[in-house]
């Protein structure tokens, strides 16, 4: 059973009346050569000695004219026996029914195995690779010489997925074949991350509004790759509309079905179609088949299949027979003069003569350049043949059947040969080996195609690669890219993709309601980086690493600390070093100057230890520059909290005397004072208590909670800042308070003296003083906690030198200023206070004030004292 005709020709159908057979037209050039096939090889086993020797072949051809009723029609016929269809009957005498070949078509195939598989009669298929058919509870009796679509279908998907084409469309043929192939090859697909951009199905019957929608849908997809799985005839109508409007940007992705088809592989369709790539099946040189197709003739033959085609390839008529045979045997005999031809062509043009030579024109009949579809109706005859060869030749004894029995040649039921064609084994054209699995399958291998044109303009199909089923996985299919030539002649494969790639740097974020192929590529954030292609997730980098610029690396994270060898860190280091100096100078000058009536006055030892804690803060900054390690993060704080104690606490002594001195001047009557004068003795002992209280704090919290160096890999994303953990909030504040509170009692009591009359009011200076040491750390505050590493640790020593500056400035200064320069003012009269002419009791200074309460003289204190 072939389809050597398109299609069902055009009628009336009528309920009133007895339905008929309905005709076919559209004669199919390829399909005619698969029956001339068929015959060749009949012919030949028949010639054979070596194969069925004592038994000859026959056959009966039927046309199923690529539709289902009439591939039932032929079907039911043949069962029969009869021209007429009758369902489970049979009225036939002569040679038993063997197999049924064909039938064309998948879908076709279907149809007739349902019914052929009810009497478990042998069907062997040439071209029907539908998936579905290797069920044998639906399909007992079918079996094929072509491959299963479903190697096919992964096939496809290997060759989609090889060129990294990710977004693809697909066109099916609405039959089984078609259906079940591209299902098949969308599942494989997918797995590999494939995105189908739209899906589209042939009509069976001619629908041009079909047709256009599906060119639309093709005009406007994005994708530059279809994959159809169809039979050429069912594709012919698209191909035509795309011609039409043009449509050449596609890359076609072909099934066996039609890869090699003369139907579409029409030089006028090149410009849509160039650079196909399909897959066929096996191809073979068949030897003598060219002769043998070439040597018919309408005269000698009464096939009707042969008269047609004569008239159809040559466009003429075989209506006058008798004429046309009595002018070919004239000619024959040599009894036809040259003129008498000539004389009749004419009419030679419209009627045949028999003498038309086939050779002479370009039809797809003749060509044997693609023997693949006829190769495997080759093999089919042959399967068959084999079958029957291992039937005829079985031993008596020594049969498969009960009882060791062997089928009869000349009477056998169909499931014996069945038996036998499940079990055939023989070695085809070119040493191919065919045998059947339990499917009824045999193995896979393809051949890749290419269309390429030649230079007369027609389409050549060139080899370019191989898939073997059978091969290890992962090397089943081979491709020489260099021999490919894409659509427009380009040299380079076509790209096909919803979206391009995610560079590294990139993830990808898939667009809401629509297929993953299609995405935005998001770049990674802060910190996290993707080193690979179309990455879906970014990789956050560890915690002492960061991304580069291009989020594709993760890179050391730089290392922050205010370092000695840089601008910044030597600066703070000369300024400190220079405090330092001028707090020694200072020192040196009350030395060099300690008798002098300025360096006494309130006390010149707690003066000394003011200076000398001053030092210590100077000095103390200068731990704060440098890589934190362990001995400077638990010395820094520690040694600046105890130098402003050690400062505050002695200022503290200093203005304790200043205010009780201040509250005694404002009394009225001054002899009736009970209060005991605070002697240089009690500063000494107060401002010590401080000290050991607040150094015993300290110590408390070096052994508890010790400060320790840490990596803060929080504050910065790209740095590491290396800092001191102080080990105990609590700790440092109430350390860095207990300070806070000297500095406010000092402020208060020097507040309190401001007012002295003294010519030298130290109460004014050490309120100005503090007032810095306030203005400079309240500051401090917000400008500390908005900053980050090196820089804070820089805003914290800009603090310690500037109050420690301001103290010294404000304390010390004026002192130095009277000392060094205005020599003649350092007297008692400088530090006594200046009465006024009418007010007996205007306050005095520490001196003279406490002399008149107590009759005793609190004198300036020197350095003996």
């Amino acid at each position: 059973m072939f389809p050597i005709h398109y299609r069902l020709a055009a009628s009336n159908s009528s309920s009133t009346s007895m339905p008929v057979s309905v005709a076919c037209e559209g004669f199919n050039y390829r399909t005619f050569r698969w029956a001339q096939t068929m015959r060749f090889a009949i012919d030949e086993i028949n010639k054979r000695e070596d194969i069925l020797p004592n038994t000859e072949l026959g056959y009966v051809i039927y046309d199923s004219c690529f539709t289902i009723s009439k591939a039932v029609e032929g079907t039911l016929t043949y069962l029969t026996g009869q021209d007429e269809a009758v369902p489970n009957y049979r009225c036939s005498s002569g040679a038993p029914l063997a197999a049924l070949l064909g039938t064309g078509g998948s879908a076709l195939s279907i149809a007739t195995a349902r019914i052929l598989g009810l009497y478990y009669f042998p069907q062997v298929s040439y071209c029907s690779s539908c998936t579905v058919l290797s069920d044998k509870f639906q399909f007992p009796s079918f079996l094929r010489t072509i491959p299963n679509d479903d190697f096919q279908s992964k096939a496809m998907a290997n060759l989609v997925v090889y060129f990294g084409w990710t977004w693809v469309g697909t066109i099916a043929a609405d039959d089984d074949y078609g259906k079940y192939g591209i299902k098949l090859f969308k599942e494989e697909v997918e797995k590999a991350g494939v995105c189908i951009s739209f899906s589209e199905t042939l009509p069976k019957l001619y629908s041009r509004e079909t047709i256009l929608n599906i060119v639309e849908t093709v005009k406007r997809s994005t994708a530059n790759i279809v994959v159809v799985f169809a039979a050429d005839v069912d594709l012919s109508p698209l191909i035509e509309e795309l011609i039409i409007h043009n449509i050449t940007d596609k890359t076609w992705i072909a099934s066996e079905a039609w890869v090699t088809s003369a139907l579409i592989s029409k030089p006028e369709y090149y410009s849509a179609l160039g650079g196909t790539l399909g897959f066929a099946i096996r191809r073979a040189h068949i030897p003598n088949l060219k002769e043998y197709l070439l040597n018919i003739n309408p005269i000698d033959s009464p096939d009707p299949l042969i008269g047609e085609f004569w008239q159809q390839a040559f466009n003429c008529t075989l209506e006058d027979m008798h004429a046309v045979e009595n002018m070919y045997t004239a000619t024959v005999s040599g009894n036809m003069t040259n003129a008498r031809l000539h004389s009749i062509d004419p009419i030679a043009s419209h009627l045949c003569t028999g003498l038309e030579e086939l050779d002479k024109i370009n039809n797809t009949y003749s060509d044997v350049s693609q023997l693949r579809f006829t190769y495997s109706v080759y093999k089919s005859v042959y399967t068959v043949a084999h079958a029957l060869h291992d039937m005829e030749t079985c031993i008596k004894g020594k049969g498969p059947f009960v009882d060791q029995t062997c089928a009869n040649i000349s009477d056998f039921e169909p499931w014996q040969l069945m038996y036998y064609l499940k079990h055939v084994r023989f070695t085809a054209l070119d040493d191919e080996v065919v045998s059947f699995s339990n499917e009824g399958d045999v193995t896979a291998v393809y051949d890749i195609l290419n269309w390429q044109r030649n230079p007369d303009g027609t389409i050549s199909y060139v080899e370019i690669g191989h898939y073997n089923s059978t091969a290890p996985p992962g090397s089943e299919m081979t491709i020489n890219n260099g021999s490919i030539v894409w659509i427009n002649d380009k040299v380079e494969a076509p790209r096909s993709v919803c979206s391009e790639s995610c560079q590294p740097g990139t993830r990808k974020g898939i667009r809401q309601g629509e297929p993953v192929c299609c995405f935005d590529c998001i770049p990674c954030a802060d910190g996290e980086i993707s080193n690979e292609t179309d990455s879906r997730e970014c990789i956050q980098c560890g915690e002492d690493y960061w991304s580069n610029t291009n989020r594709d690396a993760c890179v050391a994270k730089e290392i922050e600390f205010l370092a000695y060898d840089e601008a910044l860190g030597i600066t703070l280091i000369a300024v400190s070093a220079f405090g330092a100096c001028i707090a020694i100078a200072v020192a040196i000058i009350f030395l060099v100057y300690r008798n002098t009536a300025l360096v006494k006055a309130n006390d010149a030892v707690l003066s000394f230890f003011i200076q000398f804690s001053l030092v210590i803060t100077f000095l103390s900054s200068i731990i704060f520059v440098g890589e934190p390690v362990k001995w400077s993060c638990m010395t820094r704080q520690v040694s600046l909290a105890l130098g402003f104690c050690v400062c505050l606490s002695c200022i503290m002594g200093k203005t304790i005397v200043l205010m009780f001195t201040a509250r005694a001047a404002k009394s009225k009557n001054p002899e009736k004072t009970n209060s005991e004068p605070i002697r240089p003795i009690h500063q000494r002992i107060i401002a010590l208590t401080c000290i050991l209280i607040h150094a015993c704090a300290c110590t408390v919290w070096l052994v508890l909670y010790p400060p320790y160096p840490v990596k803060n890999t929080a504050s910065q994303n790209i740095k590491i800042l290396l800092e001191c953990d102080e080990g105990s909030i609590i700790f440092i504040c109430c350390i860095f308070g207990y300070d806070v509170l000297l500095a406010l009692l000092g402020f208060v009591f020097a507040f309190m003296a401001r007012k002295l009359p003294d010519n030298f009011n130290e109460a004014k200076f050490v309120t100005f003083g503090m007032l810095v040491f306030f203005i400079v750390w309240i500051s401090f505050v917000p400008a500390y906690l908005s900053t980050r590493g090196k820089f804070m640790v820089a805003v914290e020593i800009f603090a310690i030198l500037a109050s420690s500056f301001g103290l010294l400035a404000c304390i010390f200064i004026p002192k130095c200023y009277i000392i060094l320069l205005k020599p003649e003012r350092n007297t008692e009269a400088l530090v006594r206070s200046k009465p006024k002419m009418n007010d007996t009791s205007a306050p005095g200074t520490s001196a003279s004030i406490t002399s008149e309460l107590n009759s005793t003289t609190i004198s300036t204190v020197s350095l003996d004292e």
